[in-house]
């Protein structure tokens, strides 16, 4: 079963949309396509991102001769996985060493994610260690050590308010030298403040630029998929100020609005690398168009 076949979630309840709208049409004509966009605008996928994929579902259908309403389900099915599928981009670098920045708003599930993720790679054989340069934020690092004692990987991190390039310098070099395969840095989600995010961001980057420049990268940016829109205005401004190379949509479970990873895919041309499901640390799962835009459709 599904991962996301659950009747009172987002998939659920555009499936049963979908299928209601469907099967009361017998010929494709112009009301089913209204009624089809419809439902997906109201299925917080949004407008912009409705306008394409019934643009090209408008083109499958004539050329492709489709004249059942069942042709056009399978037809939209197409759409979505080829706008959510990156191909190569969907997968976190297999390049080591690595450092990984994650980065996201406060309350988006960013610790929690670092901690699935490091025992995720640890899984795979990699070594792992931590840095906790979110140093403004009270607890977070208590937070990222309760995670780093779970998964048994250290966790560099420096008092309360310390500077979090300095963080970033420590955990470099203590990688470095115990040869570590994947180091995950959590940063600082103060997006209210975009300039001196920028300007955090870029003296990281600088440090990790200087002090290890074999190291591959990754940024990955932590989106919270029970906030909907919000969610896609916060990769709008993320990514103005981080060179994004991947979105982890968390608690994509229960009733969240699911919709916005087809938008986020769309609007930005940014890959999914991960989705949250659940509190376990099992619960990150790698992001797969098929299985997602399956679930939409019960498969």
């Amino acid at each position: 079963m599904s991962l996301f076949s659950e009747k009172k979630s987002f998939f659920g309840r555009l499936s049963e949309k979908i299928s209601d709208v469907v099967m009361l049409r017998s010929a494709v004509d112009e009301d089913l396509m209204d009624e089809l966009e419809e439902v997906l605008i109201t299925s917080d996928i949004g407008m912009d991102t409705t306008m394409h994929i019934m643009e090209e579902l408008r083109s499958h259908i004539k050329n492709q001769n489709i004249t059942s309403p069942e042709g056009v389900t399978d037809a939209l099915k197409d759409i979505m996985i080829k706008i959510v599928d990156k191909g190569d981009r969907q997968k976190l670098s297999e390049e080591s060493p690595l450092i990984i920045l994650v980065i996201g708003i406060n309350g988006g599930g960013k610790t929690t994610t670092i901690g699935k993720l490091a025992h995720k790679c640890k899984k795979q054989g990699k070594t792992v260690m931590l840095a906790a340069a979110d140093t403004f934020r009270a607890a977070a690092a208590e937070q990222l050590v309760i995670w780093g004692q779970r998964n048994n990987v250290n966790v560099i991190k420096h008092q309360e308010g310390a500077d979090p390039s300095a963080v970033i310098y420590d955990a470099v070099q203590s990688a470095k030298a115990k040869d570590i395969d994947i180091l995950i840095c959590d940063t600082a989600g103060r997006l209210q403040n975009k300039k001196n995010l920028m300007t955090e961001l870029e003296k990281m980057n600088r440090i990790i630029d200087r002090e290890f420049p074999e190291a591959a990268r990754e940024t990955l940016l932590i989106l919270d998929a029970t906030t909907g829109k919000n969610a896609v205005s916060q990769a709008k401004e993320f990514g103005q100020v981080a060179d994004l190379t991947g979105i982890v949509l968390t608690k994509l479970d229960g009733t969240a609005k699911g919709g916005i990873a087809i938008t986020i895919a769309d609007e930005f041309d940014m890959p999914i690398k991960y989705i949250g499901v659940g509190e376990g640390i099992e619960d990150l799962k790698d992001f797969v168009p098929e299985e997602f835009i399956g679930g939409i459709f019960n498969e």
